[in-house]
């Protein structure tokens, strides 16, 4: 399904593009889930293939082959998955959402990103500045036994972790804090502070799953704080080293950075 169309505006998504016929171009909102393992991430980039850059391309193939900005909520590092990630993407002219769906659907074949639902929503809709929360949820598979199907999908710990001890250390870092810690050292956000609405460990048999919420993140925060609730669930750390590390505001006292795989980008509310 093609028609004639020209790009969207810049990457930023600020403004709209018009149409030959002086009409504004109608703007989707777009619900994503994708497998980060073929992935250098979230954001265009020259190193590698990015799930921006396959949904420009998708979006493109329903317009004759020229890429159209799409704009996310939020960007996920290499091998880092989603199962709510929202993006918003401008079209030329009006068109149905489930046949911007389908049609995007179809021209992300091979790649592993589906669009779980489009919704023509308002002009001033913004994929990353409308956003009120964010949420994550981190898995673990703790067992001795190599992963099978859940490889590059879950962080395999084999030593015996508290998930308890875990939950109860968690409880320190929601709130405000300066998580300087636990931002990696490239991180671009202007300040370190952030809030955390919650920090949830739960475990399910040999499943333990890290979930947290708020409005934004820092580069590796959600990563960095579960690896470092590793150390407590062996019993190298305590709730106690876990304050302190908050409290250096040094990326030299974090405990551990957890590896992308066992990290999702769950949802997105507005």
């Amino acid at each position: 399904m093609d028609f004639p169309c020209r790009p969207a505006a810049g990457p930023g998504g600020r403004s709209r593009d018009e149409t030959a016929s002086g009409q504004t171009m109608p703007r989707f909102k777009l619900t994503l889930e994708y497998d980060g393992r073929p992935f250098v991430g979230w954001q265009r980039q020259e190193n590698g293939l990015s799930v921006q850059a396959v949904l420009e391309q998708a979006a493109g193939m329903l317009c004759g082959g020229t890429p159209l900005a799409v704009t996310g909520s939020g960007r996920t590092d290499a091998g880092v998955h989603a199962r709510g990630q929202v993006a918003h993407l401008d079209l030329p002219r009006a068109i149905d959402a489930h046949t911007v769906q389908g049609a995007l659907n179809y021209h992300l074949k091979p790649h592993p990103v589906a669009v779980l639902a489009a919704e023509e929503t308002a002009a001033d809709f913004h994929a990353r500045f409308s956003a009120t929360a964010r949420h994550y949820r981190y898995r673990i598979v703790n067992r001795r036994a190599p992963l099978t199907f859940d490889r590059g999908l879950a962080w395999h710990v084999i030593v015996p972790l508290d998930a308890d001890a875990m939950h109860d250390a968690a409880q320190a870092l929601v709130g405000r804090h300066d998580f300087t810690t636990f931002r990696h050292s490239q991180c671009q956000a202007k300040s370190p502070v952030k809030t955390l609405d919650y920090i949830r460990v739960t475990r399910d048999g040999e499943d333990i799953r890290l979930e947290t919420g708020a409005r934004s993140f820092l580069h590796h925060q959600a990563r960095s704080i579960t690896g470092t609730l590793k150390l407590v669930g062996e019993g190298k750390w305590t709730r106690r080293d876990l304050r302190h590390a908050l409290d250096a505001r040094d990326r030299a006292a974090l405990g551990l950075n957890a590896p992308p795989d066992g990290l999702y980008f769950m949802k997105v509310e507005y």
